[in-house]
Parts: C-alpha cells; sequence; structure tokens
C-alpha cells in the first residue's frame, strides 16, 4: 500500500488471473513475431508505426497536428501548425530515433530523455520537480502527486524495482508507467515521458516493441486509460493499470501480426496456422481469427488448397467443414 506523504511500501500490484493469463497471451503472440521474423517489421512498417506512435502519443497530451502532418515532419518538410505542437512532435522524433541508446535502469538516462522530449517546451527540462503538483478535472483535484521533497526518493525506489525486481520485464514496464505517473517527477511532461520509457524498458524483453505503436491503443482507449490511472490511485495498488497495459499490448501485437499475414500466400498461412494453432480440428472461422485482414473467400481458397496438395483433410461440407493437418 501507499502511505499519504508517497512513500512506497514494496508492494506495487497483487497478480490476478487476468494478469497470469494475458502475460501468457502475450508471450505466444511474442513466440509468433519471433517465428515469423517481425522483430524488425518491414522499413515502410516501421516508419508507419513509428508515426502513429509520436503523433499518438502527443495527441494524448492535448498536441493538434494530424497524422499526415506529423508524417511530413518526420519527412523534414514544413507544415502549419502551433508552433508549440510543431515542437512537440520534432523534439519526440529526434528523442524516438534514438530509443536504442538510451539505459532503461538509468536514471541519468531518464532524465536526458525527458530533456530532449522537452526541449525548448520548459525550462527545467532533464531536472525533477521542485514544487508541488495537482492534476485537476475542471475545479476537482483529480490527483495530488507526492510533495516534491520526496520525489528523488520515490523515483529511486522505482528505479531499485526496475533493476532489482524478480517480475518479468513486461509487468515491470507497465508498474514503471503507472508509478512514474503517480509521482509525476516533472512539471509537465510526464505521460508521454511513462509511455515512453515503458517502450524503452519492453525493447529489453523483445526487440519488436519499439516498433510497435502501443501509443495508438491507448489513445484508442484514453478514457479507460485515465479511469484506470484514477482506479488505482484509489486502491493504492496499480494491479488494474497493468491488467488495462497489458491488454493493450496484446491487442497491438495482433495488429502487427495481422498487418504482416497479408504479405504471407496461402501455403504460408497454412504453415504459420498448423506451427500456432492449438486446435486438433479447425474451422474456416476459426481459420480467419488468426488471419483477420483475410476475406472468407480467400480462407476458402487457402484451406481449399491445403486439401488440394495434402496437407489438411476436410469432414463435413460448406459451412460444417472442419479440417485438420495430415501427420
Amino acid at each position: 500500500m501507499r502511505s499519504n506523504d508517497g512513500i512506497m511500501i514494496q508492494k506495487y500490484y497483487e497478480g490476478t488471473s487476468r494478469i497470469i493469463n494475458l502475460s501468457i497471451e502475450i508471450g505466444k503472440l511474442l513466440g509468433i513475431v519471433d517465428s515469423n521474423y517481425l522483430r524488425k517489421p518491414e522499413t515502410q512498417l516501421r516508419r508507419e508505426n513509428r508515426i502513429k506512435t509520436i503523433q499518438s502519443s502527443l495527441k494524448i497530451e492535448g498536441n493538434t497536428l494530424s497524422m499526415d502532418q506529423v508524417s511530413a515532419i518526420f519527412d523534414q518538410k514544413r507544415v502549419i501548425g502551433p508552433a508549440k505542437d510543431i515542437v512537440e512532435v520534432k523534439n519526440a522524433i529526434t528523442v524516438y530515433n534514438k530509443l536504442s541508446e538510451f539505459d532503461p535502469y538509468n536514471q541519468d538516462s531518464y532524465l536526458e530523455g525527458h530533456k530532449m522530449l522537452m526541449k525548448g517546451l520548459v525550462d527545467d527540462a532533464g531536472k525533477y520537480r521542485t514544487k508541488g503538483v495537482g492534476i485537476f478535472k475542471g475545479d476537482q483535484v483529480a490527483h495530488m502527486a507526492p510533495p516534491a521533497w520526496n520525489v528523488n526518493n520515490l523515483m529511486d525506489n522505482l528505479f531499485s524495482y526496475l533493476t532489482n525486481s524478480e517480475d518479468n520485464l513486461i509487468i515491470k514496464s507497465c508498474v514503471f508507467h503507472y508509478e512514474m505517473e503517480f509521482i509525476h517527477p516533472f512539471m509537465d511532461g510526464n505521460g508521454r515521458m511513462g509511455r515512453l520509457w515503458q517502450t524503452i524498458i519492453l525493447m529489453q524483453e523483445n526487440p519488436v516493441f519499439e516498433y510497435l505503436p502501443i501509443e495508438l491503443e491507448i489513445q484508442n482507449k484514453q478514457e479507460e486509460y485515465y479511469s484506470v490511472l484514477s482506479i488505482s490511485d484509489k486502491e493504492g495498488l496499480c494491479t488494474r493499470f497493468v491488467e488495462y497495459m497489458l491488454d493493450v499490448m496484446k491487442i497491438s501485437l495482433e495488429n502487427l501480426i495481422a498487418e504482416q499475414s497479408k504479405t504471407l500466400n496461402d501455403e504460408e498461412r497454412l504453415t504459420y496456422f498448423q506451427e500456432h494453432s492449438e486446435l486438433q480440428e479447425f474451422t474456416r472461422k476459426d481459420y480467419m481469427n488468426m488471419f483477420k485482414t483475410i476475406s472468407s473467400a480467400t480462407a476458402t481458397r487457402d484451406l481449399k488448397k491445403g486439401v488440394e496438395i495434402g496437407i489438411l483433410e476436410r469432414k463435413g461440407e460448406n459451412r460444417l467443414s472442419k479440417y485438420k493437418f495430415r501427420k
């Protein structure tokens, strides 16, 4: 639990069946990523996903620039828009292009990340706050951060957890994201730093996270994002936030795999399904659940091809057909 002055007792979350199940599903999806060489997606997809990441993370903080405008800045073209918004995007592009240079366990590296991200936007970029800060919704205080005198201590504890805890890195990244938001160590830029540093932590688990636009899914579920932050504040544990972030990661990984499956031909999809489905028998619907971007006609042709080349057996006709792979 957490005391009123913000001093941490070292229990950040409770293990729940949902956390366990989501962790298992993410592990399976990362297995698919690795076995299909998706750790580093194709160049164009990497570029698109980075733009989505930057635009989504900044939009959550009120940046008004569109995906097209961010893309133009990414290509070093001039755009018309609020000067502050343009600076935010340029700073984020600089930081995200140097993700692999940051050390997720090092506070100096963390502060350098904030300095780069907030350059020209705040006077104290790269420094922990020395004043009290609260988050307001209208006239109501939504969150009163711990006092400034305790920020260094709380961040030391958080980095100690990150370095020394036996939790897996995926869980650690979620805990770090939430606890950093709770501590609110900077006067500004806390939200984007929480999302940035979670990505940097996750990259130690699997390189695919460098190009996974988790921020886009957070933006798509933004109301829930703020809701679970508030619930975790009230409960004194970040269990709900960990569950939320694991679900966001799962969706992001599924979308990446679905996007990449567009480039597979029929025999490659059949092999992919055989290697990654645990079903002994399956229907066309089961097949389409793995390849969410293909049409029912394409699925039918794939399965027919599988029967014709002798790798599938079929029982029943039409919609009642069931398939299994020959041993």
